[in-house]
């Protein structure tokens, strides 16, 4: 069945200028295609790219812009072609909701790569022209192909932050095959994507050390996650006692930081793994040389990885940390998550709070 969009029926919060202030907003969503899901948006995660795009830190913001791009939610209608989902289906929706569908990667089902460019949940350009708005919405409307089945019994609002936080660990250690018990792990940070990594490296049956700049968090590290190690990075002799000690590492900080003394950690033919942004990677040749050690970078991940992410979630009983905020709370959540003030990612109640 199909629909004709209604005017200005989605319900919002949106930023109108660089100053990144979000406030209430309404639009008109895309009539239904005949391969569409409508999803009924019950929960969105807060990441860092809504702070970015929302005060225009890439010089490229569309505003009203509506962000989030981690969605959870129940599907409400689908379009005459859709076969994968049905009404009332608990449905994901993450960080890119089209691309080509021809090239060699959307191919793979590794979309994130497209080579004509993967089209961003909020403020890209879809192939209609129109300026995508994201799940800080009462609903959406995504072709079936970028939806993602949410196991039965899966929190909602623990499933949001998977759509970005967790699939950007999770995809770059299945891909370095982070995935074999017994093996060693250092985790450099421990935010919204960390502490998945501390907690998917867990579940792996890896030996998981936490570097962290913060003696504040050793406690949460050691009890409440689960890892195994707890170091502080400015500690030379803790430093010194890792030395060639970990098979991986993956790095999850994006303020700058050296990268010489945690290559040092690595063993021979180690991994290490950026999926942060610092505004530079700078390390000495020999760091990387001597040891044979990989460097490599990676950010989210294509459709099949995400949906086997949250199958294998579902499956280990593996769930974010979260703090379930208002709508209303927003903007101070977002002022406390540049602070690195929430343990470990905001989750807006996008059902019982957006009216």
């Amino acid at each position: 069945m199909s629909s004709e969009g209604v005017k200005d029926d989605c319900l919002a919060w949106a930023a109108r200028d660089p100053s990144g202030v979000l406030s209430p907003y309404k639009f008109s969503r895309r009539a239904l295609g005949k391969d569409d899901v409508s999803l009924k948006i019950t929960h969105c995660g807060v990441c860092y790219a809504d702070v970015i795009w929302s005060k225009n830190k890439h010089g490229d913001s569309r505003y009203p812009l509506v962000p989030g791009h981690e969605i959870a939610g129940i599907v409400k209608e689908v379009g005459s072609s859709v076969s994968n989902f049905k009404v009332g289906d608990h449905v994901g929706v993450g960080t890119y909701v089209n691309s080509c569908r021809e090239c060699e990667h959307c191919n793979d089902k590794e979309e994130v790569s497209c080579e004509k460019g993967s089209v961003y949940t909020f403020n890209g350009i879809d192939a209609d022209g129109s300026i995508t708005k994201g799940g800080y919405s009462s609903y959406i409307v995504v072709h079936e192909r970028y939806c993602f089945r949410i196991p039965d019994g899966y929190p909602l609002a623990s499933a949001a932050p998977l759509l970005c936080a967790g699939i950007t660990v999770y995809n770059p250690m299945m891909r370095h095959k982070m995935n074999q018990p017994g093996k060693s792990l250092g985790v450099i940070g421990l935010g919204g994507l960390g502490h998945m990594a501390v907690k998917f490296g867990k579940a792996f049956g890896l030996k998981v050390t936490v570097l962290s700049t913060s003696i504040s968090k050793k406690e949460e590290a050691l009890s409440v996650l689960g890892a195994d190690n707890f170091v502080i990075t400015s500690d030379q002799a803790q430093m010194k006692a890792l030395y060639k000690s970990l098979d991986f590492i993956i790095d999850t900080a994006s303020g700058d930081h050296p990268f010489d003394p945690y290559l040092s950690l690595l063993k021979t033919a180690g991994v290490f793994v950026l999926v942060g942004f610092p505004s530079e990677v700078k390390f000495s040749p020999a760091s990387l040389n001597i040891g044979m050690k990989t460097v490599a970078g990676s950010i989210t991940g294509g459709t099949r990885v995400i949906q086997e992410m949250l199958d294998f979630c579902a499956a280990n009983k593996i769930y974010p940390g979260i703090e379930v905020i208002p709508i209303q709370y927003i903007n101070e959540a977002l002022e406390r998550m540049v602070k690195n003030d929430v343990k470990y990612r905001f989750v807006i109640d996008i059902e019982n709070s957006l009216k």
